[in-house]
């Protein structure tokens, strides 16, 4: 993984510790709260006021952490001879911080010992300073290589994968059963590298052109005509303060073009499980091209707040109707909707590069008990869609039982329903050479971050008949 730069001052100093402590405080919520990463950092750093180099290394030492923090519990058990629950969780914490800076980042050891040593000080207290200073000191014994070659011996071939790449065997192994055997290593490396800022204009109310000046962008998207790659933080961009841009992956606004794409007639679309608001917010400038209007349904209030504010930009007669609304009970009629997105609730695997501890938070069972869940949005997303209405099945996530077996689950009870292939809907990704068909299922869209430089989006493109 690529190594961060150090803060911007000497080890040691206040500032240098500011950034540690702010990882740390981030880490605690991470791990003791079940928050996301990517959200508690960045409302951490604004509180706190660091910026530049010392944000930049806080975002590395969290990230990496939570990135590869399986394979550094493995480590540190070994390192302190004893099971990582005997400790109390914040020493754990700080180990894990600790380790990462001697083995993943330019911090030499005595500076990422000893500031660890004086964190815990800080944070835990001077009890626990010796057995700090102990542990890492065994850490430092190997680089990670070396570490990984020692715990990896004697393991069977997953196991090995999944210590060296830092994901569960269990996700190793499903993603065995979707990729050729010469690009496993590629796509669980992939996972491990943070992905570039990609920004999306709403239609109507920006043009990429404009973005691209704004953001001093690299460029546009691969994929996806309203995307721009961008620098930097978006927040400090007055496109996307108004709303008239946004951040949002290349993947996901491609599967959500995808939903305008085909012939239908113009009338209300849907987006049935509409937050945070992303997709909801480019299909309501697509609708608007033929007079159409989104409803964006939302079971959890404080997301279809979300939604709102995601599409707040657009003219009064023109925004989302959003209804606070439990989708597997619909409050709206059969059969009035000539698009419809479901966008389901999922493990979220296919997003393992912007949420790093995801990885780390789900298991096997969960993707049996989403799985019903799955299977009922679809049902009620053909049930919503009129004849000849297009319903588009997507989920952040590559997993068999997720995707492909969804799908082709509902549609065995079905006899009113085609499959739209996505090549007819995304031309842009036809043929062989884009890898984009789904293991086994060449009509179906899969998206891979080693392959398209995306999350890991799937699309079902479906049509009442």
């Amino acid at each position: 993984m690529a190594a961060a730069r150090r803060p911007s001052t000497d080890p040691g100093n206040a500032k240098a510790d500011r950034a540690r402590r702010v990882a740390f405080d981030a880490l605690r919520r991470v791990t003791g709260e079940d928050a996301y990463a990517n959200l508690v950092l960045p409302q951490l750093l604004g509180e706190r006021g660091i910026t530049g180099r010392d944000a930049a290394f806080a975002t590395e030492l969290l990230n990496g952490t939570c990135r590869w923090l399986g394979t550094y519990d493995a480590v540190l058990e070994s390192a302190a001879g004893r099971p990582l629950g005997t400790l109390q969780p914040a020493v754990v914490d700080l180990l894990r911080l600790g380790t990462h800076q001697v083995l993943a980042m330019r911090v030499g050891t005595h500076a990422a010992v000893s500031e660890t040593v004086d964190l815990a000080a800080a944070t835990v207290g001077r009890r626990v300073t010796g057995l700090v200073n102990a542990v890492l000191r065994k850490v430092a014994a190997h680089d990670r290589d070396g570490w990984l070659e020692l715990l990896g011996a004697g393991r069977d071939p997953f196991d090995r994968l999944a210590l060296e790449h830092a994901h569960p065997r269990w996700v190793v192994e499903a993603y065995a059963d979707l990729l050729p055997a010469d690009e496993l290593v590629a796509a669980l490396a992939a996972d491990n590298v943070s992905p570039e800022v990609s920004l999306v204009v709403r239609p109507g109310l920006a043009d990429v052109d404009e973005l691209v000046r704004e953001a001093g962008a690299e460029g546009t998207g691969r994929w996806s005509p309203y995307a721009v790659r961008g620098t930097g933080n978006p927040g400090d961009l007055p496109l996307v303060r108004e709303g008239r841009a946004g951040v949002q992956d290349e993947g996901s606004q491609l599967v959500a073009w995808g939903v305008a794409r085909p012939a239908a007639a113009p009338g209300w679309w849907l987006d049935l499980s509409a937050g945070p608001g992303g997709k909801a917010a480019l299909l309501t400038g697509l609708a608007a091209a033929d007079g159409s209007r989104v409803v964006a349904g939302e079971l959890a209030p404080h997301r279809a707040a979300l939604v709102a504010g995601a599409t707040r930009a657009y003219p009064a007669d023109r925004r989302p109707v959003v209804v606070v609304a439990d989708a597997t009970r619909p409050s709206w009629r059969a059969g009035s909707f000539t698009r419809v997105l479901a966008d389901v609730p999922c493990t979220g695997l296919g997003a393992l590069r912007r949420r790093p501890e995801a990885r780390w938070r789900r298991d096997p069972a969960d993707v049996e008990a989403l799985h019903p869940l799955q299977r009922a949005l679809l049902e009620t997303a053909l049930d919503a869609a009129a004849p000849g209405g297009l319903v588009a099945y997507v989920t952040c996530s590559p997993h068999r039982r997720e995707t492909a077996d969804v799908v082709t689950e509902t549609l065995a009870g079905r006899d009113d329903v085609d499959v739209v292939p996505f090549a007819e809907v995304l031309p842009e990704l036809a043929g062989a050479s884009t890898g984009a068909a789904a293991a086994g299922h060449p009509d179906f869209l899969q998206l891979w971050p080693h392959r398209h430089g995306t999350d890991a989006m799937f699309a079902a493109y479906l049509r009442r008949r």
